[in-house]
C-alpha cells in the first residue's frame, strides 16, 4: 500500500448515555443510545469503508457504542481501547492518530465531545457536497460521525489536511 493512497478516518461520537449514579467514565448507554449505535453501525457499513483499526475510548458508553456498531460490520477491525481518548482535546486526539501504523488505511475513532467535533472541524480543510453545512447545522449529537479523507502518512495528519467527505447524525 502506498501512503499516497487516500486514507479515511471516521470520527464517531458515542451514542446517548444514561445518567445513573456512577462516575462519568462508567456511564452506560441509554435505550436510545443502543438503538442509535446500531443504526450508526449500519450507516458505516453502507459507506463501504473497510476499516483496519478502531481506536476507542475506555469509557463505558464508547465501548458499548462500538460493540453495538461493529456488530453491523461484515469484517471486524482490530480494536484498541485507548485511555487517552477519554476527555481528549483535538490536539491530543491528533497525537493518538499520529501513532497509527502506516499499514492502516482506514480507521475509526470512537470518542467524546467536544474533542471529536473539534477535531472534525480543524482537520477538514475542505469538504465535499453539503457535508460541512450539514455538520454545522446539526452539530455533533450523540452517535454522529464524520468521514474524512487525507493523503500521506498518519504522522502527517494535522489541521486542515483532510477533506470532510460525509457526515451522519441520527434523527431527533
Amino acid at each position: 500500500m502506498s501512503v499516497a493512497e487516500p486514507r479515511r478516518i471516521v470520527l464517531f461520537r458515542h451514542a446517548k448515555a444514561d445518567w445513573p449514579q456512577v462516575t462519568d467514565h462508567e456511564r452506560p448507554l441509554a435505550d436510545r443510545g443502543r438503538k442509535d449505535a446500531a443504526e450508526a453501525g449500519r450507516r458505516l457499513t453502507d459507506s463501504g469503508i473497510p476499516f483496519d483499526l478502531a481506536l476507542c475510548s475506555t469509557a463505558t458508553r464508547t465501548r458499548e457504542t462500538w460493540k453495538l456498531a461493529v456488530q453491523e460490520f461484515p469484517h471486524r477491525p482490530k480494536t484498541v481501547y485507548e485511555e487517552r481518548i477519554y476527555e481528549a482535546s483535538p490536539g491530543e486526539l491528533i497525537a493518538v492518530l499520529n501513532e497509527t501504523p502506516d499499514d492502516v488505511q482506514n480507521a475509526v475513532l470512537i470518542g467524546h465531545n467536544p474533542g471529536v467535533q473539534g477535531l472534525a472541524d480543524i482537520l477538514a480543510g475542505a469538504a465535499e457536497g453539503d457535508a460541512r453545512r450539514r455538520m454545522s447545522e446539526r452539530g455533533f449529537p450523540a452517535a454522529a460521525f464524520a468521514v474524512l479523507s487525507f493523503s500521506g502518512p498518519w504522522k502527517a495528519l494535522e489541521p486542515g489536511v483532510a477533506t470532510l467527505v460525509d457526515y451522519w447524525a441520527p434523527s431527533d
